[in-house]
């Protein structure tokens, strides 16, 4: 995409050049038959030089080349105006460009909102006792979670008071959809309990979606946009979203297993290999089943819960099994899994994702998503 995107401007650019050839009679240019003055001239010259920029902001990875890429588009179709009966195609070429433009903007500013999000989120708590983790002082802990955390490595760790992570890996918005990679950045505040997902979500077509779910004390939130500028869900102030987001957070914290000693988690043993784990913020409590082998590996999560936020969705199986493991900072983690909805009319596997990186106590934003691939 970068490169057609480069190819187009670079095109439009040269196109330009020609209006500033044509105005000092620097070459013979048939295809414009209008006199261009040299003040206008000059003005081909620095839209042309726009575009350049442009072209290297685009190829740099910056964000916020739309705006000047907006803003020549402007100059551009000013000049083609004044020289319509000439250059009218040209507006072809301004159209593409604008229409490439506004989803850029819209992920900047996308962007930009989630940034501020994650330092919020930083900011409701920042004190950590950076304390060792002590497993002997939690008796009433069942003995297969237990095993769990040993094997994971929490034993006279500090105390996990922030994570960051990156994501990849690919999902389905229906059963018999299509499968499209997304890339996720994922910021967890444990001491509140609380989280931020923004994911970028591409299509075998030019057609994308970004994304951001949250969990901020107790209150979920679910955002998708089509071109980072249409809202697809735009979903808040909804129990159901609540219970989800915070379901979503018990059965993440086998990616900062410290978390799983906090007091807000109560655990119980059940039958065979499993715990059940309680999660309460403010009030509001949802509880998972952690499935573990008998040397106490981390095998699945599943709990009830709601298959989208609408009036008359229903609680059904939510199901995450675990694929692979591996080693970060010391912790041995789940670093690949699969999430899959147990329905009546059959299993809906709809999201594959891998741990790519992940940092602990580390409160930084990530930087951005690439929006051109």
């Amino acid at each position: 995409m970068k490169i057609i995107v480069g190819i187009i401007i670079l095109l439009h650019a040269l196109i330009h050049l020609l209006g500033f050839f044509k105005a000092f009679n620097l070459a013979e240019i048939r295809q414009l038959q209008l006199e261009i003055s040299r003040p206008l001239g000059y003005l081909w010259l620095f839209c042309a030089l726009l575009f350049l920029f442009v072209l290297y902001l685009v190829l740099q990875g910056k964000f916020w080349w739309a705006f000047f890429a907006i803003a020549a588009v402007i100059i551009s179709q000013s000049l083609i105006i004044l020289s319509w009966q000439d250059a009218k195609f040209g507006s072809v070429l301004n159209l593409i460009i604008l229409l490439i433009s506004l989803p850029a903007l819209g992920s900047f500013y996308f962007q930009k909102k989630t940034e501020k999000e994650v330092r919020r989120l930083v900011q409701l708590t920042e004190d950590s006792t950076e304390m060792p983790v002590i497993l002997e002082n939690n008796t009433q802990l069942p003995e297969i979670v237990r095993k769990w955390l040993l094997n994971s490595g929490v034993k006279d760790k500090p105390e996990v008071a922030f994570v960051r992570l990156k994501q990849q890996g690919r999902m389905k918005i229906k059963p018999e959809g299509e499968w499209m990679p997304f890339q996720a950045n994922q910021y967890f505040n444990l001491k509140a309990k609380s989280f931020i997902w923004a994911a970028r979500v591409n299509s075998d077509s030019l057609i994308y979606f970004e994304g951001r779910d949250k969990l901020i004390n107790g209150q979920g939130e679910m955002l998708i946009k089509l071109f980072s500028l249409f809202p697809l869900v735009n979903e808040y102030n909804n129990h159901k979203i609540d219970s989800g987001a915070m379901q979503r957070f018990l059965a993440e914290i086998c990616w900062f297993p410290t978390a799983a000693l906090s007091s807000q988690i109560s655990w119980s043993a059940l039958d065979g290999n499993a715990a059940r784990a309680e999660l309460e913020i403010y009030g509001k409590k949802v509880s998972g089943i952690f499935n573990f082998s008998e040397d106490g590996e981390l095998l699945s999560f599943q709990t009830q819960r709601f298959y989208g936020g609408e009036q008359d969705a229903r609680e059904e199986t939510w199901h995450i099994e675990m694929l692979g493991f591996k080693e970060f900072s010391g912790y041995r983690i789940p670093n690949k899994c699969t999430i899959t909805w147990n329905l009546a009319e059959g299993d809906f596997t709809w999201l594959e994702l891998e741990i790519i990186e992940i940092d602990y106590n580390t409160a930084h934003f990530y930087s951005n998503l690439a929006m051109l691939h």
